[in-house]
């Protein structure tokens, strides 16, 4: 079973106005609302792809309900912990001639629902994973990850984090089984810029020796390059057509690298480029069709 875990969860609204302007009303030409959450794409991609997966983290009030409900209707299973107070964020994304976001900032979570999404992490066996995804809200301890790696820490428990720097380099000690920096984040944590499949490589190679057992990168159009758990360097290019949305597409990486490696870390490789090249290749997240039919044209 794969498990992933959003800390701040929401729904993410987006409208698209071709002639927008400010100081007046705008109509909006079309408009989509949809889960969103890293960990939570992650658990939709894979139960796309017929994963066993369950999303954890925490969920607030009446759009909390509405984003399970989506969930549902994804068929995605869910173990939410229901917050007391508060709103599960909504964040507003425009589409007109230059992109516009509006993040909202999440409720508050108490400590009782902490130490009630640490005591969900009781369940998991020798042979899951869990993926830790995405920031930590302002009410939650930034050290949280580094607290259920210890709750789960000698179960043979495989984990998966993608994270940005500040989050991801406590962790290290811990040997993840996968970490997933994109090229951006890869030259924040080794502190230079990267030019070059080689140097691109050494600074994965960094991540590997300070812990992580495989370091899969992603290099947007240009594909991505994956240092496994032997040392070795894989270098796929992009699959799909031209991207015409970026958000979601990493997560759709890892869930594919989690399906494909079970047949070796090239397939790995190829199918995460292609499950990530067929949600950026559209509005939402990739199905499972859209992804074997990458596989299929690779």
């Amino acid at each position: 079973m794969i498990y992933t875990v959003t800390l701040n969860p929401a729904l993410d609204y987006t409208v698209w106005v071709s002639d927008f302007e400010a100081d007046k009303t705008n109509r909006a030409e079309r408009e989509m609302l949809l889960f969103g959450g890293k960990g939570i794409n992650v658990s939709a991609v894979l139960s796309a792809l017929g994963e066993p997966t369950v999303a954890l983290g925490f969920v607030a009030g009446v759009t909390g309900e509405a984003l399970c409900a989506l969930l549902r209707d994804a068929c995605v299973a869910e173990e939410f912990i229901r917050l007391p107070e508060g709103q599960t964020r909504i964040n507003v994304k425009l589409k007109a001639t230059k992109e516009c976001e509006i993040n909202a900032g999440g409720p508050a979570v108490p400590p009782s629902a902490i130490t009630a999404l640490l005591r969900k992490l009781d369940v998991l066996r020798a042979g899951d994973t869990l993926v830790l995804a995405g920031s930590v809200p302002r009410s939650v301890p930034t050290d949280i990850y580094e607290q259920m790696l210890l709750q789960i820490r000698g179960r043979d428990i495989r984990v998966v984090v993608d994270a940005e720097r500040a989050l991801l380099l406590p962790i290290l000690p811990y040997r993840p089984f996968l970490i997933k920096p994109n090229l951006r984040e890869l030259c924040d944590m080794v502190g230079q810029e990267l030019t070059g499949e080689l140097e691109i490589a050494q600074a994965a190679r960094e991540l590997q020796q300070a812990g992580a057992q495989n370091v899969l990168v992603s290099l947007g159009g240009q594909g991505a390059l994956l240092l496994d758990g032997h040392g070795r360097v894989h270098r796929a290019p992009a699959v799909g057509g031209a991207p015409v949305n970026t958000v979601g597409a990493g997560d759709s990486m890892i869930a594919g690298f989690l399906c494909g490696v079970k047949k070796g870390y090239a397939h790995g490789l190829r199918m995460g480029l292609a499950a990530g090249g067929a949600t950026a290749c559209k509005a939402g997240l990739a199905t499972g069709e859209e992804i074997a039919g990458l596989m299929r044209e690779g």
